[in-house]
């Protein structure tokens, strides 16, 4: 027990080896993971005309591929998240990558509309799991600057959307829609052969009391990173007592059931799903929810509005700002345009979220979203209404990787990729209720209506997180939640 008292946290190993060469490599694999989920929902945008055209499909059922997308995702986001808690981050990854690369290609070869849809339903399942990425790469990370370095990494899903957008405009006149569905698996595959040399995460390993694995694993860390690791033993965060905690009560509990290693597979998805609604994470899981629903949901109409200006396909009048002659070209235009404005968003957040940490971060970006959409309550013209709702899609797309980055540090380890993809999914729902709900305001040109309905959702979403637990910012992460900050 002497040991223990001397011992390291893997946060402390963490914070002595310092930000270097390990996690910048680590930094690029989880970018390019994000990147080929990214490049496999964003083809829905470009694909869909074409099969309309080639096979003569209805407008339902052109949307009907998006919906078994996103239907995919709904499912997929829970179970992997699940399979990386239960059996490691680095099983979870190459799941993820397996399923992605392998449904991609080969509805690559579809021979007919259904077959297509039901291969892009498990393209879905696989991209969900994209936060598993996000999830191994935070546990490398030190606690100081970690919420801008999780956003860099989140830069990979908008470079994924322009690389997507790009090599649209490149293949789809020339080679046709399969071509671009083949093309787009590679990242995927990529990131599977590379998985061959990622290692697990040292806290991972600790939470499964591979203690001799996780030393190895900060070891080479240190090792490339050319810094050296704390003197004494590594013990895990509860083993670690703090000396004037002795005589008083815990402030935290423990989430690690220990009878979670003799629980099947599927006593464990339910273990880790009773853990997410245990009354100490209840409220966390709970106003999650509510901000990944109001945050998608939001999103997603916001860009429905710029779509519909930037194409021309609404029925109201001055609706396009795009010049005849490159309506053609409307649909890369618009990608590249809103995926560029999220750019300066994502800086903004970065200096916020170290700056003022992650809520308060999130609650100035979600009130600018909101101040930047009140002027179209108002009639504008085209270039103002566009330039309006494109800001206010910068905002909010900000707050909303705020949002993740918080979402993964706020969890203890053993539920973190679970509490993740599960908010991830009730986030779906919000995005595939939009278009029903959306489509009617915009097409009928009911803006004012629609800015009135989007604002109220957005300050729900900025309401909801002034009862978020705790800060995070500078804040170890850990096995246990705390009862109080």
């Amino acid at each position: 027990m002497e040991d223990q008292g001397n011992g390291y946290t893997v946060d402390e190993a963490l914070s002595s080896v310092g930000f270097g060469t390990f996690q910048v490599l680590s930094l690029v694999f989880a970018g390019i993971g994000w990147c080929s989920d990214a490049m496999e929902v964003t083809l829905l945008s470009f694909i869909g005309p074409a099969l309309e055209s080639e096979w003569s499909l209805s407008p339902t059922e052109e949307s009907l591929l998006s919906t078994a997308v996103f239907g995919g995702m709904l499912v997929g986001s829970y179970f992997l998240g699940f399979i990386a808690d239960a059996y490691g981050r680095r099983t979870g990854i190459r799941g993820v990558a397996i399923i992605t690369f392998a449904a991609g290609l080969v509805s690559a070869f579809s021979p007919d509309y259904k077959s297509l849809v039901i291969l892009r339903f498990f393209v879905g399942f696989g991209a969900a799991g994209g936060h598993v990425y996000a999830a191994w790469f935070l546990e490398f990370i030190p606690s100081s600057n970690r919420g801008a370095w999780m956003l860099v990494v989140m830069c990979s899903w908008i470079f994924g959307e322009l690389l997507e957008a790009s090599l649209a405009w490149i293949i789809m006149p020339r080679w046709g829609w399969r071509w671009l569905l083949a093309l787009s698996s590679i990242p995927s595959f990529t990131v599977l052969l590379l998985s061959t040399f990622t290692p697990e995460t040292p806290r991972y390993l600790c939470t499964k009391g591979r203690t001799d694995e996780a030393i190895r694993v900060l070891e080479k860390i240190a090792l490339v990173n050319g810094k050296e690791l704390p003197s004494g033993s590594l013990v895990s965060d509860h083993q670690k007592v703090q000396p004037e905690e002795v005589n008083f009560p815990s402030e935290e509990t423990y989430l690690i059931s220990s009878s979670a290693s003799k629980t099947s597979s599927f006593g464990k998805c339910f273990g880790s799903l009773s853990e997410l609604l245990s009354p100490d994470l209840l409220g966390t899981t709970l106003l999650a929810w509510i901000m990944f629903f109001a945050y998608t949901f939001a999103y997603y109409g916001i860009q429905l509005m710029v779509s519909a200006l930037s194409s021309g396909r609404s029925d109201c009048h001055s609706s396009s700002i795009l010049p005849n002659n490159v309506q053609n070209d409307s649909l890369y235009i618009n990608v590249f345009i809103t995926c560029l404005a999220e750019i300066p968003g994502l800086l903004l957040a970065m200096v916020l979220v170290e700056r003022f940490g992650r809520k308060l971060c999130m609650e100035i970006l979600t009130m600018l979203t909101v101040i930047v959409i009140l002027p179209l309550l108002a009639h504008q013209n085209g270039t103002v209404t566009t330039a309006l709702l494109v800001s206010g899609r910068m905002f909010l797309s900000a707050a909303f990787n705020t949002l993740c980055v918080y979402t993964e540090e706020v969890y203890p380890t053993s539920v973190r990729a679970s509490g993740y993809g599960l908010a991830t999914a009730v986030g779906r729902i919000g995005g595939m209720i939009c278009p029903l709900v959306a489509v009617g305001l915009v097409r009928g040109c009911h803006q004012t209506l629609a800015v009135i309905f989007f604002g109220i959702v957005i300050l729900i979403s900025g309401i909801a997180v002034l009862f978020f637990p705790f800060e995070t910012k500078g804040r170890g992460l850990t096995d246990v939640v705390s009862n109080k900050e």
